[in-house]
């Protein structure tokens, strides 16, 4: 099927000194957009408050003095006006709050506006409920050595200023041409065919490189179904580690069982001595100084260096699954539950924090979130489907053979072993076969499509019943697992008086 879809080309840039000031001076006057657009909402938003206060001090209730109080949070288009009104012009000698505008590209200011605006609406619609995820805070002002340097461009798509003049240089409106440290072969021949039209431009920096990030409007085939070669594998079960960074229920290469276990490179362990060194000597640092400024930098650079490895294995492990298996399968884990900090609180201090505080960044090392989100998406490019499974299905601790359940099961126990059956295999690849056969795809005709609560065709949770002395949920008479499969059943072992801190995904 032949579509469009917005798709991003992203090239580490080769500027010159000259030049990396120039992008350096853009990024900051995008950071003054921003909060001059923020500082315009607070103020609005602090009369408001004011006005309520007021009311409320009256004896009207806050409720209605909420809904009587109406004062308009400036946009885009006012705080544009009113930003053209106090920018000055140094041509003419007029002071204001940005008079070197005109050396500016005017998108530069024009996305930092709508990127406030963007802040200011996450915020709201958080606050209010009604935007799904984590909970959003406040909007902050962007400060200089906290906030990431960016800028986008935007052009007019019929006559063209964000263009590859060559396959090694790239044309920014107002800014001129800088060269690539790769080739863009590949865009240029797709502008070429007429197969892409570039739609904009975010040029950021991260460590010690800039790159840019041309956004395009591509037409592509996307496949519908998977490939004959995708069905005759079918579906690959994904067990999400530490110790490796996926088990699989089936090999990743054919004839290689050892491809079962992906391996699991660890960038910020191994990057650690490095990264301890440079965070001492930066500590060491005088503030305001050359050589801190020199360290800082030296600092970011290895975490940069650490981002792309991860980076680079995870694109590498989600293409290949995407692309030769019909169904992924995965787990639906609260990544943000699961590294929550072990401290507790004063009156009642955590236990073994130090260990937990191991886990929780090598499971943020591993980036589980990152992981899903490439595959959700390269799905549809490569005609796969992704399925679910329920967060507090136990796959970890559920015998893959018979359904046997150990909710002793720890995470120093590296082999599952089923006391019923006698099956002895390593955790994750146990994991991973549960997850194969128990995920549910979003496209199955009974099933809601999300991550939300998964129901069978009698509108009834699929979850795992409660312990046993609970009232156990309804489930349907008629069994569809596959055949030779049995139904998971708990074990006559004593269970936890927390179910769902036991039937937990544990790594």
């Amino acid at each position: 099927m032949r579509t469009e879809v917005l798709k991003a080309f992203r090239f580490a840039l080769d500027p010159t000194p000259a030049q990396e000031q120039q992008l350096l001076r853009w990024a900051g006057n995008a950071r003054l957009a921003f909060n001059y657009a923020l500082a315009a909402k607070r103020r609005s938003h602090e009369e408001w408050r004011a006005e309520v206060a007021a009311l409320v001090e009256a004896g009207e209730p806050e409720a209605e003095a909420r809904k009587r109080v109406r004062v308009p949070i400036p946009s885009k288009p006012s705080v544009y006006k009113a930003f053209v009104a106090e920018r000055g012009d140094t041509r003419a000698g007029l002071e204001g709050v940005c008079p070197w505008w005109h050396e500016v590209n005017t998108y530069v200011f024009q996305s930092g506006f709508l990127d406030a605006d963007t802040a200011w609406k996450n915020w709201l619609t958080s606050f209010k409920g009604t935007r799904a995820g984590r909970r959003v805070g406040y909007p902050r002002f962007k400060k200089r050595g906290r906030a990431r340097d960016s800028f986008r461009l935007h052009h007019n798509v019929n006559k063209p200023g964000i263009r590859l003049a060559t396959y090694r240089r790239l044309r920014l409106p107002t800014f001129g041409e800088v060269r690539l440290h790769e080739s863009a072969k590949r865009l240029q021949r797709l502008i070429g065919k007429g197969e892409a039209v570039v739609q904009s431009v975010t040029v950021s920096r991260g460590g010690h490189r800039w790159y840019a990030s041309v956004l395009c409007k591509v037409a592509v085939s996307v496949p519908d179904q998977p490939s004959k070669a995708q069905r005759a594998r079918g579906t690959v079960g994904v067990d999400l580690g530490v110790k490796v960074l996926a088990g699989l229920s089936r090999p990743l290469i054919d004839d290689e069982p050892a491809s079962m276990l992906v391996p699991n490179s660890r960038p910020l362990r191994t990057a650690g001595r490095r990264l301890a060194k440079a965070q001492k000597a930066l500590s060491r640092t005088k503030k305001g100084s050359a050589r801190r400024d020199k360290a800082r930098r030296r600092v970011g650079r290895l975490h940069h260096e650490v981002a792309l490895r991860r980076n680079s294995a995870l694109h590498l492990l989600t293409k290949q699954l995407t692309s030769r298996f019909a169904t992924v399968a995965i787990e639906d884990l609260h990544v943000s539950g699961m590294t929550r900090s072990a401290r507790g609180t004063q009156e009642r201090p955590g236990k073994n924090v130090r260990q937990k505080t191991g886990l929780n960044r090598a499971i943020l090392d591993s980036a589980p979130g990152e992981l899903r989100r490439q595959l959700t998406y390269k799905a549809s490019w490569y005609g796969s489907q992704l399925a679910v499974l329920d967060r507090w299905w136990p796959s970890s601790k559920t015998c893959s053979a018979c359904g046997w359940q150990n909710p002793r099961q720890t995470l120093a126990d590296r082999v599952f072993t089923c006391d019923t059956c006698g099956l002895s295999m390593d955790r994750d690849l146990n994991a991973a076969r549960n997850i194969e056969r128990h995920a549910v795809a979003p496209s199955a005709p009974h099933v809601a499509p999300g991550t939300g609560e998964t129901k069978n065709a009698r509108g009834v949770s699929v979850r795992l019943p409660a312990p046993r002395g609970r009232k156990q949920e309804t489930v349907k008479r008629e069994d569809t697992s596959p055949p030779g499969m049995v139904p998971p059943r708990q074990s006559n072992l004593p269970t936890s008086p927390n179910p769902r801190q036991e039937q937990a995904k544990l790594f």
